[in-house]
């Protein structure tokens, strides 16, 4: 140890960075945290956490409805922007703070500074100069992917300035198809924003299961949302009464604000390390072994920075699993099968395992039980939000290899499938399940029949 002055440098303050710091201290290492922004990193700040409180925000204007409909006298409603952002603010920083906290307890050393990698074992820290360690690790998390060839791009905000909003505007455009695009757009829409998501490929939610895709995409546009798919932002221009966008296609799209949410990259740029000769991956992800290992001996790398699953739980995992392996003796690695997801659209998605897709390439002959319906507290008071669940098995085997759940909790409720997944369950385990009635859930061990597409049909 006499030969650094840390053990371990963590370069990054989010999730993934202060779980492995914080244990790493606890073993007695001496470790610091460089981070040049604000402790809890994408997810505290700018992503799930404020991300959700919007959701539920965004949630009540159904809500309300809804209430008319169980008999309940509902007033006037008028929803206070400028207030919800000083609570949504005012949390964060709690948040935060306890990150800080945690880290300070553990007998870690936080620097707000900005850190680059010098070499195997030198970080230089902005306003302090260098330092020294004997293990680094990388964990700065990803940022929004904004285009540089659309003129008038300066005009557009990202997902980070879609938190900060002086004004909760008329009218968005939202240029993505992904579950950032979507979620974003389901919150505007329950804000009372006039919505539009443009997209350019065949449907939203590339990756998922198609029958979620199509569902999700229903229900938004029967909540009032505009889909144009096969449609891209070319340029915008700013107008007297907000912003103009062209499409490719010859349309142009007015609006307060366009807000371009194309997906997120890794955020390496700047951090000396392919000079310092870690690999990189052609879109600047840190590559990494099973372990979070860099081709350099004393250098790893979790969570976003890595792009192998994006996921805040998934960061969490993978720096224990780093601090376990480095400094308690205890080789650990992460297994990223069977990680369930969540997106907090309206209505909410949750989904672990293959799609029906990726399971007929991996395993060829699978079943398909499928159920869309509408729960019993919107045919109560004439609701026409529809759910679907939607189970992949293997044929022979009978494991069950992917489960879907797009309904009001089906985030919720696809945390306890995810249980039974990681197990190995089989169609007739899950069957052998007696249902919690009266559920929405239930559905999901009560489905019997195998769905046969109509166009297989008799």
């Amino acid at each position: 140890m006499a030969d650094y002055d840390y053990d371990l440098f963590v370069i990054g303050a989010g999730s993934g960075g202060v779980r492995a710091a914080r244990l790493a201290a606890m073993s007695g290492a001496k470790v610091a945290v460089a981070e040049e922004s604000r402790v809890g990193g994408t997810c505290v700040i700018r992503g799930c956490v404020p991300k959700k409180f919007m959701v539920y925000a965004s949630e009540y204007a159904q809500s309300f409805e809804t209430a008319r409909g169980f008999g309940w006298d509902i007033g006037d409603t008028r929803f206070d922007w400028p207030r919800f952002l000083r609570a949504k603010d005012d949390e964060i920083a709690r948040l935060s703070g306890i990150y800080v906290r945690n880290l300070q307890n553990a007998g870690a050393e936080l620097v707000h500074a900005k850190a680059r990698v010098k070499d195997a074992h030198t970080v230089e820290v902005e306003g302090k100069g260098t330092v020294t360690a004997k293990k680094i690790l990388i964990a700065t998390g990803g940022r929004p992917w904004m285009p540089t060839d659309v003129p008038g791009i300066e005009h557009a905000i990202s997902s980070n300035e879609a938190f900060h909003l002086a004004e909760l505007p008329k009218s968005i455009v939202i240029a993505g198809g992904g579950y950032i695009a979507l979620e974003f757009a389901c919150i505007f829409n329950g804000l009372g924003v006039e919505t539009t998501v443009v997209h350019r490929g065949p449907n939203v939610l590339r990756g998922f299961d198609d029958d979620i895709r199509s569902h999700v995409a229903e229900e938004m546009e029967a909540r009032g949302i505009k889909i144009r798919l096969g449609a891209q932002i070319n340029a915008i221009e700013k107008t007297a009464d907000g912003l103009s966008s062209a499409c490719v296609d010859g349309h142009m799209l007015a609006s307060e604000v366009v807000m371009f949410a194309l997906g997120r990259g890794p955020y390496t740029e700047g951090l000396g390390l392919a000079e310092a000769g870690v690999a990189l991956t052609a879109n600047g992800a840190v590559k990494v072994d099973d372990y979070s290992h860099t081709n350099i001996d004393s250098i790893w790398a979790v969570g976003d920075v890595t792009d192998r699953i994006n996921l805040t739980p998934v960061a969490i995992r993978e720096g224990a699993a780093f601090a376990q392996t480095e400094f308690y003796a205890n080789p650990t690695t992460f297994d990223h099968d069977m990680v369930a997801s969540a997106i907090f659209t309206q209505p909410q998605v949750g989904s672990v395992g293959l799609s029906e897709a990726d399971a007929r390439h991996k395993y060829g002959k699978v079943d398909i039980y499928l159920a869309k319906f509408r729960a019993m507290k919107e045919t109560f008071y004439g609701g026409q939000q529809r759910c679907l669940m939607k189970l992949v098995v293997e044929q022979g085997s009978e494991r069950i290899l992917g489960c879907h759940v797009v309904a009001p909790d089906g985030p919720e409720i696809i945390q306890m499938a995810a249980i039974a997944m990681k197990m190995g369950v089989t169609k007739p385990q899950w069957d052998a399940t007696c249902a919690v009635h009266p559920t929405l859930a239930e559905e999901l061990v009560t489905m019997r029949d195998k769905y046969m597409p109509p166009s297989l049909g008799a």
